[in-house]
């Protein structure tokens, strides 16, 4: 039986390896039986699996957050090895238990994991190229594959979805666009010394506020003045219509498939249908 995830056209599985949207195969023998029930099933250990993942990665990114504000060093450049080796092992495994490889390697979140081990292996070739790390935040488009798990079994996160994922996309665009900023202006601006100036003019231009002390040069620095610009107050919008528009609830009906409903809904707006969304009540 297929996971109800996979089954949604354009759903968590169905964006992301390495499953196809209504896919249906019969499971394997022998080791990669065991890798599929673990990146596929629906027990226990293959659930604590999957959480394992979500904390390497949140781990990942923290240490790639923290260690742009310090000088890129021999240690650092071990640890970024070994993030980056998990990461090879986890797309390989993923790649084997794929039953289209070669469509496995086209979806947005493969390409975010090859970016991710290029960006920990790439500093190998010299220095100036550690600020590729910041790529790994691309890994965070992993939390779409984790949303259905998410949801069930944390209240917080399933009376917050979509302010949680909104907040994702916002951070991931910042991070990865103050790393453009460093990597194509710190040799050429004055302004721009750090991984902190990067992010500190990356949030003014997102922002639109703009203070002026920090600007970017040349006609490719105003072009990505105008990228941060326009993408990234797109993602704030976003972010603040799911903070401040009427909270919705999410209870799919069985008749249309309209999956969010006022709080206090009876009937389906789309169909008319009677629903039971599940209240507290009132004190």
């Amino acid at each position: 039986m297929r996971r109800p995830e996979a089954q949604q056209p354009g759903g968590i599985d169905a964006a992301a390896p390495p499953g196809d949207p209504g896919r249906a195969r019969s499971m394997p023998r022998g080791p990669k039986r065991r890798v599929v029930e673990l990146y596929e099933g629906e027990t226990p250990r293959a659930h604590r699996f999957r959480y394992w993942l979500l904390g390497f990665d949140l781990v990942a990114i923290l240490f790639v957050v923290v260690t742009s504000f310090t000088a890129y060093g021999p240690w650092i450049q071990t640890v970024d090895l070994a993030f980056g080796a998990v990461i090879v092992a986890d797309l390989l495994a993923r790649i084997w238990i794929a039953p289209r490889p070669a469509r496995f390697l086209t979806y947005p979140t493969t390409l975010a994991d090859i970016a991710s081990a290029a960006s920990f292996f790439a500093p190998l070739a010299g220095e100036g190229f550690a600020f590729l790390r910041v790529l790994r935040t691309l890994r965070l488009l992993h939390m779409y594959q984790m949303r259905v798990r998410l949801r069930t079994d944390f209240r917080f996160f399933h009376d917050n979805e979509q302010i949680l994922v909104a907040t994702t996309n916002l951070g991931v665009f910042i991070f990865v666009m103050s790393g453009l900023v460093f990597a194509t202006q710190h040799r050429s601006s004055a302004d721009i010394g750090n991984y902190a100036d990067a992010l500190y003019f990356t949030v003014t231009a997102l922002t639109t506020t703009g203070f002026g002390d920090i600007t970017l040069q040349g006609t490719w620095g105003r072009m990505i003045s105008v990228a941060i610009m326009i993408c990234g107050v797109t993602l704030f919008l976003r972010l603040a219509q799911v903070l401040f528009r009427p909270t919705k609830v999410r209870e799919p009906c069985e008749t249309c498939g309209l999956a969010l409903h006022d709080p206090d809904a009876v009937h389906c707006k789309h169909c008319g249908t009677t629903i039971n969304i599940a209240t507290e009540g009132h004190l």
